[in-house]
């Protein structure tokens, strides 16, 4: 049994889909046909049968009206003709009681249990005379006799083979179109499941994510109102959709980080060869090469971990704690100030913020702040002030700048995006991008705008209730 079993199973494996689903539907209105063939076959006999055997119980109460004062005997005989009137014949409990002349119907022991009141009346299909078929009705006569009658079947068994012949013929259509109906709804039903197969393969061998499965025309998809394979397109759609945009992110983030590396590299080659030829250079041009050589390594280097950081999209859960807010900031303004000297910062922490804390990793959230008044400082005059401020919903830092353009502020967080106005001053753009990155990781939004009065607003909503 097992082993029939798991040939079938490796016989459904092999088959397509499509040849899986139409099999099952074609199976399932199959069923169907034959069990509503097989009732109404079963309904057809019993109606005809009923009527004959309604027809055999009115013969016997005349047969009793007629012969009330007789005794036992053969009382009609006709029944061996089609269409004639049903024979009859009288029978005593008693085989003593039998008359000389023989029966003309098969007289058993469960006619004489009839005829004793021991039994009740009950039809039976015998054979008549001359071998035609019949339907005989044995009931009581009186006391002590049964009556017995009976008609020829032939019209009730013709009329059930014709039944049947005509639903077997019926459920053998019905089958027929049940499976070239399952043909059609597997394919009209497995269609998107088709395109999205060979849009999958398509991508596979081109490696090119802007295919998309073709939908319905002129129907949206919406939640509840499209069957479960077009959703199941637009969703793949949609994934499409996103891989296309990561592929292409990867993309500008190669060019861009090749864009930016390539000057430092060359710079830096630049000062090694120079370096390399220092017997030719006087002691102050080795010093300047060497001092260009550790500052260009130092950017490289920052640059290099920059990305590194922004290819890590997850912050290491093992490494998550509560972090309080209140000396992270007071921290990363200190930090401020020693490498900004020039430049005032001010802390405004709320009461109700003073034991504030999230979930997160301590080094990043730093780095999240130096981030951010590291971006202040450098687009702040001099003299002028670097505000960061916390309460129990947010934390915000500003500055005095010249603040963000309407045209630049869509883009203040995209990698190596640099306005034009900072494109003269130190960094390479991934600054913000790294602070909005570490702030999603630990489910907080950070948000730039243009405030009131000059310089640029950074808002990080924290995830706090």
């Amino acid at each position: 049994m097992s082993a029939r079993r798991g040939l079938g199973a490796r016989w459904r494996r092999r088959r397509p889909l499509r040849t899986r689903l139409a099999m099952a539907a074609a199976a399932a209105v199959a069923l169907v046909a034959i069990g509503v063939c097989a009732a109404a076959f079963l309904v057809i006999r019993f109606k005809l049968y009923q009527q004959l055997d309604q027809n055999l119980a009115q013969s016997a109460t005349l047969t009793v009206q007629q012969h009330r004062d007789e005794g036992p005997g053969v009382k009609a005989g006709e029944c061996r003709f089609l269409g004639a009137p049903a024979c009859a014949q009288i029978v005593p409990a008693d085989s003593a009681d039998d008359p000389a002349t023989p029966y003309l119907l098969p007289v058993a022991g469960a006619t004489r249990e009839v005829a004793a009141g021991r039994r009740a009346p009950y039809y039976a299909n015998i054979p008549l005379p001359g071998g035609k078929p019949g339907r005989m009705f044995t009931t009581t006569f009186g006391d002590g006799e049964a009556v017995q009658v009976a008609l020829r079947a032939d019209i009730a068994e013709r009329g059930v083979r014709q039944a049947a012949l005509l639903l077997v013929a019926v459920g053998g259509a019905g089958i027929a179109l049940s499976a070239a109906g399952g043909y059609w709804v597997s394919r009209t039903g497995l269609a998107p499941i088709t395109r999205l197969t060979a849009t999958a393969e398509r991508i596979a061998a081109t490696r090119d994510a802007r295919h998309r499965i073709e939908l319905p025309p002129g129907r949206p998809v919406r939640e509840g109102r499209e069957d479960e394979v077009t959703r199941l397109a637009a969703t793949f759609n949609t994934m499409l959709a996103e891989l296309e945009e990561s592929v292409a992110a990867r993309r500008r983030l190669v060019a861009d980080a090749s864009h930016e590396l390539r000057t430092p590299l060359t710079a830096l080659r630049t000062n090694a060869e120079l370096l390399a030829r220092a017997d030719r250079l006087t002691p102050a041009q080795r010093e300047r090469a060497a001092g260009a050589l550790g500052r260009q390594l130092r950017e490289v280097t920052g640059l290099v971990n920059d990305l590194i950081e922004l290819a890590r999209e997850e912050e290491p859960q093992p490494l998550l704690e509560e972090v309080p807010l209140a000396p992270l900031a007071t921290h990363a303004v200190d930090a401020a100030r020693g490498h900004w000297p020039a430049v005032p910062f001010t802390l405004r922490i709320a009461p109700e913020a003073a034991d504030l804390s999230i979930p997160g990793v301590p080094a990043r959230l730093s780095r999240l702040l130096t981030n951010l008044l590291d971006n202040a400082a450098k687009f702040s005059p001099p003299g002028a002030p670097v505000e960061l401020c916390l309460d129990a919903r947010e934390l915000t830092v500003r500055d005095h700048g010249p603040g963000i353009t309407e045209e630049d502020l869509p883009y203040v967080f995209d990698r190596f995006y640099r306005a034009e106005k900072a494109r003269a001053l130190p960094g390479s753009g991934l600054g913000l991008a790294m602070a909005r990155q570490i702030a999603h990781a630990h489910g907080a939004e950070l948000t730039a705008e243009r405030a009131p009065g000059g310089g640029a607003l950074f808002r990080l909503a924290l995830p706090v209730s």
